[in-house]
């Protein structure tokens, strides 16, 4: 009975991803390549939602941003060794893309009542070593927002965490990163009023 059910969540899990990114309008000509890659490599893997898929894998990330926008919270990740977005492989439970993006940033982030901004915000490629010598995360990239006064716990998948200003993110870092978290604040800012100097891509 648990098997079927899996199962099905898995095939469920398989379709969002497939609905998400086909609906999805790609910011960049860069992003759009990625997109049909991600739609591509859905259709070739019946498994490309899972860790478990060897040329590589979707993943869901999330920029945690604090409830008025101007800080991004981040982690310093172990094997990486930068400051990076809260992350990871898709589980079972997760009932949606978007829901995956959420679980990862609340347990990372150790912040409960997070509110997931509308998304996909950006899409991402990069290699990782779930299979030596080497795969890919497959990243669909979201944001959050923090309720006032939240506190961040770190977790036993990060080194530090910290919240650091939008537009001051360190060099221990990389471009997806602060794109990801500019776009995230730009969102915040449009749905409350507010303009912002940075743009969107």
């Amino acid at each position: 009975m648990s098997t079927h059910r899996d199962s099905q969540r898995r095939d469920g899990l398989h379709h969002d991803a497939r609905a998400v990114l086909t609906e999805w309008t790609a910011p960049t000509p860069e992003e759009e390549l990625l997109r049909r890659e991600f739609l591509a490599h859905l259709d070739a893997h019946d498994d490309a939602m899972w860790r478990e898929c060897v040329p590589g894998h979707l993943t869901a990330t999330t920029a945690v941003l604090s409830h008025d926008g101007g800080e991004v919270l981040l982690t310093l990740h172990p094997k990486a060794g930068m400051w990076l977005p809260m992350g990871g492989h898709c589980e079972v439970t997760d009932a949606s893309l978007a829901l995956a993006a959420l679980r990862e940033a609340t347990e990372e982030s150790g912040i409960a009542g997070l509110t997931l901004l509308d998304g996909p915000l950006a899409l991402d490629r990069h290699r990782v070593w779930c299979h030596p010598p080497h795969s890919w995360h497959l990243d669909v990239e979201y944001g959050a927002v923090a309720p006032p006064g939240a506190e961040a716990m770190i977790s036993d998948e990060s080194l530090d965490l910290r919240w650091f200003p939008v537009d001051e993110i360190p060099e221990l870092s990389d471009e997806a990163t602060r794109r990801l978290a500019r776009r995230a604040r730009d969102l915040l800012n449009a749905r409350a009023g507010r303009s912002t100097s940075a743009g969107t891509a």
